[in-house]
């Protein structure tokens, strides 16, 4: 059985990330006055049930009408645009740390999915997409006699 395992903020690895994203940033500049305006990546959760798939993607802020959802075969991809709000300064301090700008995720679909049954909600900053499989794949009951 495989170990599914998430790893917080203190992971070596994003730490690392974080330090060389860092570098680069102090080393070519961003516009914006520190704004990350570059591509983004929103974080996913997918869980598997019974009747298909859902797919959770994190996108607080953003309107409904600046994401896409597009089926290609058996391919998902999820993208859009993050616009960053210009904010005034007071005391000559101001500080941004959420990421702004252009994302895409895209994800591989397993031959089980019912592709044109997929559908999505957005509520509260999270973009809902439902799977379903094919109703030949669902898990059946059998009754023993």
């Amino acid at each position: 059985m495989a170990l599914l395992r998430r790893y917080g903020a203190d992971f070596p690895a994003r730490s690392l990330r974080r330090e060389m994203e860092q570098l680069f940033e102090d080393f070519f500049g961003t516009s914006t006055e520190g704004a990350k305006l570059t591509e983004w990546s929103p974080l996913v959760d997918i869980k598997e049930e019974d009747n298909g798939f859902k797919v959770k993607v994190d996108l607080p802020g953003m309107d409904k009408d600046d994401i896409c959802i597009e089926v290609d075969g058996n391919r998902l991809a999820i993208s859009g645009e993050r616009k960053f709000e210009q904010e005034e300064k007071k005391e000559n301090y101001h500080f941004v740390e959420r990421s702004y700008g252009k994302f895409y995720r895209s994800f591989t679909l397993p031959a089980i999915v019912q592709a044109d049954k997929i559908d999505a909600t957005y509520k509260d900053g999270v973009l809902e997409v439902n799977l379903p499989k094919k109703e030949e794949v669902k898990p059946k009951k059998v009754t023993i006699k």
